[in-house]
C-alpha cells in the first residue's frame, strides 16, 4: 500500500473532499457496479479468515492514513467482499443492483435524517405515506396506517405486538403481569423471526404453536383450527396466526382466504409475512398467489428482495384506522414531539416506533418506483416466474441432478472458492441437503441459468 504524508483532516476544505469522493465513487462504480454486476468476474474472491484479516489490515490505529491508502482500502474492501448484484448470486432472498434504488441509497446516506420527525424529514415523512399508501392498495385496502422497519423480522415482531396490545393493552403499563398464557399460531414452514419474536416479547417459545404444512410448503388450515382449538382446551388463549406467503426455503403461498377465515371464526389477529412474496401483488399473471391477503390485519413485505430496491427496504401494513402503532408504541417524547409545533403534528411519525432515529427507507423504493413505473417492476415479477418455470424444464432434461441433494455442502465450497458463483443449500424435513434456487435479480438471464447448471455438472463430475 502506498506511504504518503497523513490525511489532514477535510473539514472546511471543500475542494479535498469533492476530489476524495469523486475518487471514491469512481472506485464503486469500477469496482462494485461496472465489475460486480459482469458475469466475466468473480462472484466472490474467495479468502480463509486469517489470511483475509491480514490482506484488510484490519487493525484502528492512532495515526490517520494518506488519501492513497484509504483510496486503496476502498478498493480492497470492495475485491474482497461478496458481489450480491453479479447475476451468479443465487445465494439469498435478495440479490441484484438497481441503478435508481442505489442512487436513492446514495442522496439517502448523503442527507443522513432521522425519519422521526417532518421538521428534519419534510421530504421523507410526505414520501413514506405515498409509498406505504401504494403498498396498502396494491394489498386491497383504501385506507391503512403503516411504517419502514429495519427488517422484515422487526416487521413480524411489531405484528406480534400490536395484536397482544390490542386484545391486552393494560401491557403496556402493567407487562407480562396483565396477561394470560398466550397462544400464536404459524405454519412449520414460517421464518424464524415468529419464534424468536415470541422469545423477545416475553411471550415465550412455547407460546408458538407449529400447524402443519402440505407437501408443497403450505400451512393446512384444518389443521390450524384443530391446533387453537386444542390451546384453549390447555388454558392458553389464542392471540394471532402468522400465515406465510412466500416461505423460506420452498417458496410457499398459505391460503390465505382459508386461513381468514378460520381467524375469523376465531376472532384472531391476521398477519401475512410477506416479505419475499408479497412483490407478487404488482403482477396481473401471478397476484392471485395473494387471493385472500386484503383480509389481514397486517402485513410484512420486504421489497429489497424479490423487487431488488437494496437492503434494506422493509414495510409493515396495517388495515387499522385507529393509530394502533402510535397508542401501543408511543411515549410522547417532549424534547421530539411537541405538540404546539408550527405544523400538523400528525406528520411527526416516530412515536410509531421503538426506535428513536430511523433511517430512511423509502427513497430507494420510490425513485425505482418512479424510474420503472408499475409496469416496468410487474415486468420484473414476471421474468423471475418465467426463468423459474426455464430453470425446472432444464433441470428435467439433465440425469443425475438429485445427487445435488447429496453433496450440496462439496459443491458450495467448490464454487464459493472458485468464485463462479454462490448458491444456499440446507435440508429440509427428512430430506438430505439440497440448493435453495433464489430467482429475483432483475438482469438474470436464461444464460445464466445454463451457466448455473452446466457449473453445478462441472463442479461435481467427480462425485
Amino acid at each position: 500500500m502506498a506511504d504518503s504524508k497523513p490525511l489532514r483532516t477535510l473539514d472546511g476544505d471543500p475542494v479535498a473532499v469533492e476530489a476524495l469522493l469523486r475518487d471514491v465513487f469512481g472506485i464503486v462504480v469500477d469496482e462494485a457496479i461496472l465489475k460486480g454486476t459482469s458475469a466475466s468476474e468473480k462472484v466472490c474472491e474467495w479468502k480463509e479468515p486469517e489470511e483475509l484479516k491480514q490482506l484488510l489490515d484490519l487493525e484502528l490505529q492512532s495515526q490517520g492514513e494518506s488519501r492513497e491508502q484509504i483510496l486503496e482500502r476502498c478498493r480492497a474492501v470492495i475485491h474482497y467482499s461478496v458481489k450480491t448484484g453479479h447475476p451468479r448470486f443465487f445465494n439469498q432472498l435478495f440479490s441484484g443492483l438497481d441503478p435508481h434504488a442505489l442512487a436513492g441509497r446514495i442522496i439517502t446516506e448523503s442527507l443522513n435524517t432521522s425519519q422521526y420527525t417532518y421538521e428534519i424529514a419534510p421530504v421523507f415523512v410526505l414520501m413514506e405515506e405515498e409509498v406505504l399508501k401504494k403498498l396498502r392498495a396494491l394489498v386491497g385496502w383504501n385506507s391503512g396506517d403503516g411504517v419502514f422497519c429495519p427488517g422484515g423480522s422487526i416487521s413480524n415482531m411489531y405484528a406480534m405486538n400490536l395484536a397482544r396490545f390490542q386484545r391486552y393493552p393494560d401491557c403496556k403499563q402493567r407487562g407480562l403481569r396483565a396477561l394470560p398464557p398466550l397462544a400464536l399460531f404459524t405454519s412449520k414452514e414460517c421464518h424464524y423471526s415468529i419464534t424468536k419474536g415470541a422469545a423477545f416479547l416475553g411471550l415465550g417459545t412455547d407460546s408458538v404453536r407449529v400447524v402443519k404444512a402440505d407437501e408443497r410448503g403450505r400451512m393446512i388450515p384444518e389443521d390450524l383450527e384443530r391446533q387453537i382449538i386444542l390451546a384453549e382446551a390447555e388454558g392458553s388463549v389464542p392471540f394471532l396466526v402468522s400465515a406465510t406467503s412466500g416461505t423460506t426455503v420452498l417458496g410457499a403461498f398459505d391460503p390465505l382466504d382459508a386461513i381468514a377465515d378460520v381467524c375469523q371464526r376465531h376472532g384472531l389477529w391476521f398477519h401475512v409475512d410477506a416479505a419475499w412474496g408479497g412483490s407478487v401483488l404488482l403482477s396481473r399473471t401471478h397476484r392471485h398467489l395473494l387471493d385472500g391477503i386484503q383480509r389481514a390485519d397486517s402485513v410484512a413485505w420486504n421489497p429489497h428482495k424479490l423487487l431488488a430496491a437494496g437492503l434494506q427496504c422493509s414495510a409493515l401494513l396495517l388495515r387499522d384506522t385507529s393509530n394502533l402503532l402510535k397508542r401501543c408504541h408511543g411515549s410522547q417524547a417532549s424534547y421530539l414531539f411537541q405538540q404546539d409545533k408550527f405544523y400538523d403534528v400528525a406528520l411527526d411519525t416516530g412515536d410509531k416506533v421503538v426506535q428513536c432515529g430511523r433511517r430512511v427507507d423509502c427513497l430507494k423504493l420510490w425513485l425505482m418506483w418512479k424510474a420503472q413505473g408499475g409496469q416496468g417492476l410487474e415486468r420484473r415479477i414476471d421474468q423471475a416466474f418465467a426463468l423459474t418455470r426455464y430453470l425446472v424444464e432444464e433441470i428435467k432434461k439433465r440425469e443425475g441432478f438429485e445427487l445435488v441433494m447429496e453433496v450440496a455442502p462439496v459443491l458450495k465450497e467448490r464454487m464459493v472458492k472458485k468464485g463462479t458463483m454462490m448458491i444456499g443449500y440446507q435440508p429440509h424435513g427428512t430430506r438430505a441437503n439440497f440448493f435453495r434456487m433464489v430467482v429475483a435479480n432483475p438482469i438474470l438471464a436464461q444464460a445464466d441459468i445454463d451457466f448455473l447448471l452446466g457449473e453445478l455438472e462441472l463442479l461435481g463430475q467427480d462425485l
